[in-house]
């Protein structure tokens, strides 16, 4: 597996890494614990470092499979999970008070079985604490070696320009994919300036962009996407373009659809790690299998034209949950 560093930290990771949440929470069921372990496992023996949590996810229940699952290779790998959300409660509101933080970091300690956590994340940028009161207090728990990254998730820029000027920022998790190009407006420049590392989530389009998904798939009653507007049958019918101009570009290319989308996504900057998840090993291995796939000047002309030819349907988020993003 290549490795990337984010942005100027001096955090080298693998070029793809791994998004543990669906393994507990988000997508139907939870997987069960010893496959989802040995589903981690895999991904490091597939040369996969980074990998990625949240107190959220379960909640808590993600935490600790994470924990355990990579404890006997702890010092090999690179951890990241997040705070932010009353009671780890992603259904509730903000809370980034730093008295809450550092109650935060402590518990996710113990989950992880671990003595510092690698990169430290607001899950999202809370409207009534300070930005600098939150990077403040994870500063301070860098100093005293229970951290030792600061991250922002879906934050604006403004708040990623306030949060570094307090402590730097190693990177930003935010959404970004082939149907979800937001962050090249303002977020990846600011990035770009600043030094600071992007960690795409849901490169994959929420599993869209596979093309294993259509207008008739259903979901399981607790999976997320079903509120998502963009996961309509309407909007999947009409987003079919986007999936079948992939496919064929992955016929060309002898990869599969999963493995442009994210090769595309790597292409952009050198500084871009995507965090793609999957309850399976053979989607696992075929992420991780991206990093080798080479896409020239008109590999990456032919994408671009066909997305400009594409109008993707649906918003990504209902209202409430757009309202928490970009701030």
């Amino acid at each position: 597996m290549k490795k990337r560093t984010l942005g100027r930290s001096g955090l080298d990771v693998s070029a793809v890494g791994f998004g543990c949440m669906g393994l507990s929470y988000g997508y139907g069921p939870a997987t069960e614990k010893t496959a989802a372990i040995a589903l981690i496992r895999a991904a490091f023996e597939s040369g996969v470092t980074l990998f990625d949590t949240a107190e959220a996810y379960g909640p808590f229940t993600n935490e600790e499979l994470v924990g355990e699952a990579l404890a006997p290779i702890r010092d090999r790998v690179v951890i990241a999970t997040k705070f932010g959300f009353e009671n780890g409660d992603s259904t509730a509101g903000m809370d980034s008070r730093p008295a809450r933080i550092r109650q935060v970091a402590e518990a996710s300690l113990r989950r992880l079985k671990t003595d510092r956590i690698d990169l430290f994340y607001q899950h999202r940028v809370d409207p009534g604490v300070p930005m600098e009161e939150v990077a403040g207090t994870v500063k301070e728990l860098i100093r005293e070696g229970k951290v030792r990254y600061f991250g922002l998730s879906e934050a604006g820029v403004q708040s990623i320009r306030r949060a570094h000027a307090v402590q730097p920022v190693a990177a930003l998790q935010s959404e970004y994919s082939l149907w979800w190009r937001e962050p090249e407006k303002e977020i990846l420049p600011a990035c770009e300036e600043l030094g600071i590392g992007f960690v795409p989530f849901s490169p994959l389009g929420k599993g869209f962009l596979t093309g294993q998904i259509d207008e008739k798939t259903t979901f399981a009653k607790d999976d997320f996407r079903n509120i998502v507007p963009r996961f309509s049958p309407e909007a999947r019918k009409a987003n079919q373009a986007l999936v079948d101009s992939l496919g064929s570009i992955a016929t060309r290319k002898k990869a599969t659809s999963a493995q442009i989308a994210l090769a595309w996504l790597l292409a952009q900057r050198p500084w871009i790690v995507p965090i793609p998840g999957t309850t399976k090993v053979s989607r696992m291995k075929e992420n991780v299998a991206a990093a080798d796939v080479e896409l020239t000047a008109d590999d990456l002309r032919v994408i671009g034209e066909a997305l400009e030819r594409i109008e993707v349907r649906g918003d990504r988020y209902p209202p409430h949950l757009a309202a928490r993003a970009g701030r």
